[in-house]
């Protein structure tokens, strides 16, 4: 089976092909942890565990490397610029350390409760300053940086009158570098730059700044992009096959490590395959702390956001994450999330019909195409709306044949019931419960299989003034049973 997915740098869509034959190595820029991780978030790290898992499936054996941002992502406004780390711990009057582990372990619970996999490695930027240090070193060292009274900054003309061909910034997000040292504003405090797009690699650190490493330029903090550059380098190579993130990271992140790598790997591009899924919106604004416009996801499982009319569980936001193509905008509403509810609570309660189902000499529905319409759509660069789709085509069929409208023999039905699991479970991550307590689901299964078995000997024994009363009582707790010609089925209402 061949993969195509959307290469960002090349702006087609291509066949994936490996460096090393089975083999895969994948970067995707992790979270900077100076705050708690918003739905905005959410949406890359379901899409690359979904291409995590789909490389699996297909046999490779890859290598996920996914960082955790904890000094060095700074806004550049002034001289000195401003850590994020450091200026939150400040405001939290927490110890820099004490605030990234704080917010490292929610947001490792948050991947949790959305059934992400865990990459293979998770390196952090506090954890490899000698990396990146050495990597500065030979920028400066080959000529592509300068050193200015503590802070070392990036040579983007330099480089591209010796890389404008080969790897030219810019090429990844389509800007134009000329216009943009004619339209980055000027910042107070930074004269000393050769050119007012040029990017620190390294910055001074000011007398009361906290988090501060000693370095041939005197005690500073490493700049935001070069961590990922010296991190891929260190854990896939000077290149690898697929680097991702979200669409907002094209530029400048994405643009400033290819052209840090390009220096250090002889012109080499770091990836050979770009992924960017696209931003959530809200009334048509992206989701961002800028826009003072941020649900956090702790907000989102328990519903007390604002904007929230309830609380969602972790499978309804990433079934309404991957209802959506990963390069589309998807637009949050509370209406979205209430239709993504209703329709994974359908697709999740047709799939546990299934080893109920009358089993007959023949099928009426075609498996074949079922199953290869699904691959042909999850290896068309992750089309995941596509997949569902096919996935609720089954589950009409499921119905017609727990109906007696349609017929399915004993061996298509474990057939459907591996195709589902396969696609549900295993690539799209799925879980196929909607409780968080895995136990207590099957022991309220087996309590209602309990109450319903004694209703059936109520009428058996023709006490249908018990059977009803046993039935009516549920109901008022949302316990709705239904007497079908297979048996007794239930579902529970909201």
């Amino acid at each position: 089976m061949k993969l195509f997915i959307y290469n960002s740098l090349t702006r087609t869509k291509e066949e994936f092909r490996p460096i090393v034959d089975g083999h895969v190595g994948m970067y995707v820029c992790g979270p900077t942890v100076s705050g708690e991780s918003h739905l905005g978030h959410a949406r890359p790290y379901i899409t690359f565990d979904v291409l995590y898992r789909l490389l699996l499936k297909l046999g490779y054996k890859v290598r996920y490397v996914r960082n955790i941002t904890d000094a060095g992502h700074f806004e550049e406004e002034g001289r000195e610029g401003e850590d994020k780390i450091s200026s939150k711990a400040i405001l939290e009057k927490l110890e820099p350390m004490e605030l990234v582990t704080k917010y490292t372990n929610l947001f490792h619970w948050a991947m949790r409760q959305f059934n992400n996999l865990d990459p293979s490695i998770e390196p952090t930027a506090t954890g490899h300053i000698i990396e990146q240090i050495e990597m500065i070193k030979k920028i400066l060292t080959k000529g592509y940086a300068y050193e200015v009274d503590g802070n070392v900054y990036f040579d983007l003309k330099k480089y591209a009158t010796d890389f404008g061909q080969k790897t030219p910034y810019g090429k990844l997000s389509g800007r134009v570098l000329d216009e943009l040292i004619e339209t980055t504003r000027d910042l107070e405090g930074q004269e000393e730059k050769r050119n007012k797009a040029d990017f620190a690699l390294w910055k001074r650190a000011p007398e009361k700044h906290i988090m501060r490493w000693p370095s041939p330029w005197g005690e500073g903090f490493p700049g935001w992009h070069i961590e990922c550059s010296a991190m891929s380098k260190k854990y896939l190579g000077e290149q690898f096959d697929i680097h991702g993130g979200g669409m907002d990271l094209q530029f400048p992140h994405h643009e400033s490590e290819i052209a840090q790598s390009s220096v250090c790997h002889n012109g080499k591009c770091m990836a050979r395959y770009w992924m960017h899924n696209n931003m959530i919106t809200i009334n048509g604004k992206k989701m961002g702390k800028s826009y003072n416009n941020v649900i956090k996801l702790t907000e989102m499982f328990a519903g007390t956001h604002p904007m929230l009319e309830q609380a969602y569980h972790p499978m309804t936001i990433r079934f309404f994450v991957l209802q959506s193509h990963y390069r589309s905008t998807l637009d949050f509403s509370n209406e979205g999330l209430k239709a993504a509810e209703k329709g994974f609570d359908k697709l999740i309660r047709t799939y546990q019909r299934i080893n109920k189902l009358p089993i007959s000499q023949n099928t009426s529905y075609d498996i074949d195409k079922l199953e290869q319409d699904c691959w042909n759509a999850i290896l068309d660069d992750l089309n995941t709306p596509v997949v569902l789709s096919n996935l609720f085509d089954a589950v009409r069929f499921i119905n017609n044949v727990a109906d007696g409208s349609d017929t399915i023999t004993e061996n298509d039905k474990e057939r459907l019931k591996a195709i589902l699991k396969s696609f549900l479970e295993d690539i799209l991550g799925l879980t196929t419960t909607l409780s968080n307590d895995e136990n207590s689901a099957k022991k309220i299964n087996e309590l209602v299989a309990i109450i319903a078995d004694l209703r059936a000997k109520a009428k058996a024994a023709k006490d249908y003034a018990t059977a009803d009363k046993i039935r009516d009582e549920l109901a008022k707790i949302g316990i709705l049973l239904k007497d079908t010609k297979n048996g007794v089925e239930w579902e529970i209402k909201e």
